[in-house]
């Protein structure tokens, strides 16, 4: 195993086009590591770094403790799985599996031994004497990652691997790369856009954002304690419902006052510290809002109903004269069912809500940014 220590990590183009800006994150012996954001946001571009396929343009790349920035590829002790599976065509899977350990010179039962650990791992071995064309996406796919493990790396990079399956098969292949991994024990670093694959596979999620990380922890942290509000947004399906508000002062305590005049009492215990006539932001979980008759909670309107079977996502307008002023909240199969143009009462638990600065940056209790 190995660990990893990126510092101040930096890429850029001839064009002075800055794609990574000084990353600095350290990645545990043994870790399930997933870089998660939108595309374009510097996350492959940082593995390939890793993984010496590209140069970089600033900063340091430590793996167990050792300084790789001029450190060929091949000698960095990592193995990379692409989206692409990238196989020989004329080759079995055995000659795949055991192609990169012949090219290294190890000897035949070396690489029969490997070989063999390999498809034994990924239930390969009834595959061992097909060629690629004769297997399915998922098979294909555990092939490349078995062509991974041959190598024994001390770091495995991922670069959104399960991207050109189907949905039933990134299912299937989640979980078996996660009982990969509990077997190995090897760390691991894993790239998706996929924030389901990111909360499901990582032990810590790194979140990217136009080449910067905005914050690193585990799913939970994440999700009940989102930095900012781009974080907020990105972790969650469907997304954090964000509404600008503005703050009161009233005899009885805070309060916000939500679109369409609503106001909505903070809780002291919370320990926000809010000044009268502040502008901030109010972050609402569609899992965590609820509805009732129209008499009770805030006045609302269902604008738009997805049925899902198992659940209804509903799509609630706050001011009728403003579509844009809305949110959107989750109900399970045994919640009333709702149809556009229904009035409700929303109502909004005195602990499952989250404030933001104007910035975006989230409130911390007694007021400090976190």
């Amino acid at each position: 195993m190995a660990g990893l220590e990126l510092r101040k990590l930096e890429k850029a183009y001839a064009d002075h086009i800055r794609v990574v800006r000084g990353i600095d994150l350290d990645v545990r012996d043994g870790e399930f590591m997933v870089f998660v954001g939108p595309s374009g946001c510097g996350k492959s571009t940082t593995l390939r770094m890793i993984a010496g396929l590209e140069e970089i343009s600033g900063g340091d790349i430590r793996i167990s403790g050792k300084v790789v920035n001029s450190t060929s590829a091949a000698k960095r002790g990592v193995a990379m799985v692409f989206q692409s599976y990238a196989l020989y065509p004329h080759m079995t899977v055995r000659e795949n599996l055991g192609f990169a350990l012949k090219l290294a010179g190890a000897r035949a039962e070396d690489i029969e031994r490997a070989t063999a650990k390999a498809a034994r791992i990924l239930k390969l071995e009834p595959l061992l004497d097909r060629k690629p064309k004769a297997l399915s996406g998922g098979q294909r796919q555990r092939v490349a990652i078995g062509r991974a493990i041959v190598r024994q790396p001390g770091i495995f990079l991922f670069d959104e691997p399960l991207s050109n399956l189907d949905a039933a098969l990134r299912v299937q292949m989640r979980e078996e790369i996660a009982r990969l991994h509990r077997e190995l024990g090897t760390t691991m670093i894993y790239v998706t856009h996929d924030q389901v694959e990111a909360m499901t596979l990582g032990d810590r999620i790194a979140v990217f954002n136009e080449g910067r990380i905005e914050q690193v922890g585990t799913p939970e942290e994440l999700y009940e304690r989102p930095a900012n509000v781009f974080v907020a947004r990105f972790i969650g399906s469907p997304s954090m419902n964000v509404l600008e508000v503005a703050t009161e002062r009233l005899p009885q305590g805070d309060a916000l006052l939500l679109p369409g005049g609503n106001r909505f009492k903070v809780p002291s215990e919370r320990g926000f510290q809010l000044t009268p006539g502040q502008r901030v932001l109010l972050g609402l979980r569609p899992e965590h809002l609820a509805v009732g008759p129209a008499t009770e909670g805030i006045p609302a309107i269902a604008d738009l109903v997805e049925y899902h079977g198992s659940e209804q996502i509903v799509h609630l307008k706050l001011r009728l004269d403003d579509p844009t002023q809305g949110v959107t909240l989750r109900l399970g199969a045994r919640d009333a069912r709702l149809s556009k143009g229904d009035r409700v009462g929303l109502q909004i638990g005195s602990d499952s809500f989250h404030l933001f600065h104007a910035d975006g940056k989230a409130f911390a209790r007694q007021g400090a940014l976190q």
